[in-house]
């Protein structure tokens, strides 16, 4: 059983919580496991990514860094590739829809891994930061790119070369949060929302998010032509048949994720 990462399942929602503030080798690896293991549920129709305490993620833990580099930098360092990269792409290959409840502080990887979610809450006063600068690092967890593609490449330069502290409010004005609400709010709503999500028709969620990822660099010609393919075979799920007869008999649709 995981040390580090806690998962909790309840209508169609699979919470996961990270027990630590600080990434170690064995904290990412659990993570990693977690979130492959909720992608591979069919019973999982949305996810929740949560911290505990008064941090989300503060990112790589830096008393073991430090130790690392003390005794070979260079392997050190490929954790980026062996442990960060594939927690990214295991978020970003989730289904389903992914809301990450920042609870608290979120900085360097931990402020990528937040990103990667789809909508994010947070908590009024948590304090972000990228970091990577402070430290005399570039970033990492597809940090730039995230950010760019949130709050467009003029902000983010500014976010990442002066890494400086900004709170959730800011956050939520620059398009990188899009709830802020009260501490103790903050995993009830996201669940919530979640929840919502969970309700509602999956496959088409599924075609949005593949949109989204790559809208801003396709082509007009290779969006039109995804968006036609996406939308015949969604036209051919039980949930889009089921929404045009409850609109068609003045009812609510119910979806079931087919």
């Amino acid at each position: 059983m995981p040390e580090t990462v806690t998962r909790e399942d309840a209508g169609g929602v699979a919470t996961i919580t990270m027990l630590r503030a600080g990434l170690t080798h064995q904290s990412r690896r659990e993570l990693l496991d977690v979130v492959r293991e909720v992608g591979a549920d069919e019973t999982v129709r949305a996810v929740v990514l949560t911290g505990t305490g008064r941090a989300f993620c503060v990112g790589q833990d830096l008393a073991q860094h430090v130790e690392a580099l003390r005794g070979d930098a260079a392997e050190s360092l490929s954790v980026v590739e062996e442990e960060y990269n594939p927690l990214i792409l295991a978020l970003a290959a989730l289904r389903v829809p992914v809301v990450a409840a920042v609870n608290g502080a979120c900085a360097g990887a931990g402020l990528g891994i937040a990103l990667a979610g789809d909508l994010r809450i947070a908590a009024a006063g948590a304090k972000f930061t990228t970091a990577f600068a402070g430290i005399g690092l570039s970033s990492d967890s597809a940090l730039a790119s995230r950010l760019v593609h949130c709050v467009g490449g003029s902000r983010a330069a500014e976010i990442l070369l002066l890494p400086d502290a900004f709170p959730a409010e800011t956050a939520a004005m620059w398009g990188l949060v899009h709830r802020v609400v009260a501490p103790e709010q903050v995993l009830p709503e996201a669940q919530a929302l979640a929840t919502r999500l969970a309700a509602g028709p999956t496959a088409a969620y599924r075609a949005l998010k593949t949109v989204l990822a790559t809208a801003a660099t396709d082509s007009l010609e290779d969006t039109l032509a995804l968006e036609a393919r996406l939308q015949k075979e969604l036209g051919q799920t039980t949930d889009h048949r089921e929404a045009v007869e409850a609109f068609l008999e003045k009812r609510a649709p119910h979806f079931t994720g087919r």
